[in-house]
């Protein structure tokens, strides 16, 4: 998603994230379980958190089983949550309304089919 679709859907996964997830399982940010005030600027948390959104949805509806809430603390969302607040995890570095962003990791350009290399990466 990009432009407009990616800000509205941005916006409803907040109006979920902010008056539902984060009062119930924020939890206290600490070193070992960060947290960070602008979640929406790390690409990660975005993603899992867009996951998880419909996961809740579905298995806390009107039509859920009855072990549907179960069911998603277990499967869903404590992974997510556990991942996102790891020390290590998209978070690790921010700390009470100070994000600090994270560089993504090195990728060398490089055609892993071994197809000769483009102008670009002669140079």
């Amino acid at each position: 998603m990009e432009g407009a679709e990616y800000a509205d859907s941005l916006c409803r996964l907040t109006l979920w994230t902010h008056p539902v997830l984060l009062p119930v399982y924020g939890r206290e940010v600490t070193s070992t379980a960060p947290w960070c005030s602008r979640w929406w600027k790390h690409p990660e948390a975005v993603t899992q958190l867009h996951r998880l959104w419909p996961a809740w949805g579905e298995l806390t509806g009107a039509d859920a089983e009855m072990t549907g809430p179960a069911g998603r603390h277990r499967d869903c969302l404590l992974p997510v949550m556990e991942s996102l607040r790891s020390p290590q995890g998209s978070f690790g570095g921010c700390k009470p309304g100070a994000h600090r962003r994270k560089e993504a990791a090195p990728v060398k350009a490089m055609d892993p089919f071994g197809l000769p290399p483009g102008p670009a990466e002669r140079a």
